[in-house]
C-alpha cells in the first residue's frame, strides 16, 4: 500500500491497482500541487462536508465519490459529480482491490462550514487489501484515516482490536480536532506500528509545534513510530 500525504488531511492511497483520494484540498501549506497536477483517483473519499476536506472533490472528472448518502447527494448537485457512492457509519463496500469502512468521527457536519446544510454524520475509513473479519489476518495491510475526530473509546475498543491498522492518520491540530496528547493517546489505543500526524498547521487556530506530538506519543507509551512527512511525501506501508 503506498500513501502520499498532500497536507492538512488529503491522501492519496494505493492498494494493488486501486488509487483512492481522501478528503482533496490543495488549498494548503504543505502542496504546491493544484487538483489539476494529481492523477485522477479512481474513488475520492470524504469524511465529511466541511470546505477544507471537499474543495476539490468536483474536479476529478471520472472519479467516483464515496461518502454518508447526504453527502454524495451534495457533491452530485452542486458539484457536478456523476459517479457516487452513498455509504454509511459501520458499513464496508469493496472498491476495487480495496476494503473500505466508514467508521465514528466525533466532530459536526455542516456542509462548507455553514449551517444551512446537514450532511449527515462525520467519519473515518479503514482501507484494507483484505476484507474485515473477527478473524485476525496478519497478512493483511490497513491504513486508519480518522478525519476530523476527538479521542474516542471506540478507538480501544472497536477500531484497533477487530480492524487491527497497521498505521493510522490522525488529527493534531487541536482546537476542531484531537490535540497532541489526545492523538497520542488514540495512537496508543490503536496499537499501530506507524502513525502519520495531519490536520495541524494549515492555519492559525492549527498551528501547533508537531514535535508535541512526537513526545506525547513516546510518553503514552505507544511503539509506533511517528512519521512527519513533508508535504506530497510518499511512504510505503507494507
Amino acid at each position: 500500500m503506498e500513501l502520499i500525504w498532500h497536507g492538512h488531511s488529503t491522501w492519496h492511497v494505493t492498494v494493488g491497482s486501486t488509487s483512492i483520494l481522501i478528503d482533496p484540498f490543495f488549498d494548503n501549506p504543505f502542496t504546491s500541487l493544484e487538483p489539476s497536477d494529481v492523477e485522477t483517483p479512481d474513488y475520492v473519499l470524504l469524511t465529511h462536508g466541511h470546505a477544507d476536506h471537499i474543495a476539490h472533490a468536483g474536479e476529478f472528472d471520472g472519479a467516483t465519490v464515496v461518502a454518508t448518502p447526504e453527502l454524495t447527494g451534495y457533491v452530485e448537485a452542486e458539484m457536478g459529480v456523476d459517479e457516487t457512492i452513498g455509504m454509511n457509519i459501520g458499513g464496508t463496500v469493496e472498491l476495487g482491490d480495496a476494503y473500505v469502512s466508514m467508521v465514528r468521527a466525533d466532530h459536526t457536519n455542516g456542509i462548507n462550514t455553514g449551517y444551512e446544510y446537514d450532511a449527515g454524520v462525520p467519519g473515518g475509513y479503514v482501507i484494507s487489501d483484505s476484507v474485515p473479519t473477527q478473524e485476525s489476518d496478519a497478512e493483511a495491510t490497513t491504513f486508519y484515516h480518522a478525519g476530523d475526530t476527538g479521542l474516542m473509546t471506540d478507538m480501544r475498543e472497536i477500531f484497533g482490536p477487530y480492524y487491527e491498522p497497521d498505521a493510522a492518520a490522525l488529527p493534531v491540530g487541536d482546537h476542531f480536532t484531537m490535540g497532541p496528547w489526545q492523538a497520542a493517546v488514540a495512537t496508543d489505543w490503536l496499537d499501530v506500528d506507524h502513525v502519520f500526524p495531519m490536520h495541524y498547521d494549515t492555519f492559525p487556530p492549527i498551528e501547533i509545534d508537531v514535535q508535541d506530538f512526537e513526545r506525547e506519543v513516546k510518553a503514552a507509551g505507544s511503539h509506533a513510530e511517528v512519521h512527519v512527512l513533508d508535504g506530497d511525501e510518499s511512504f510505503s506501508l507494507e
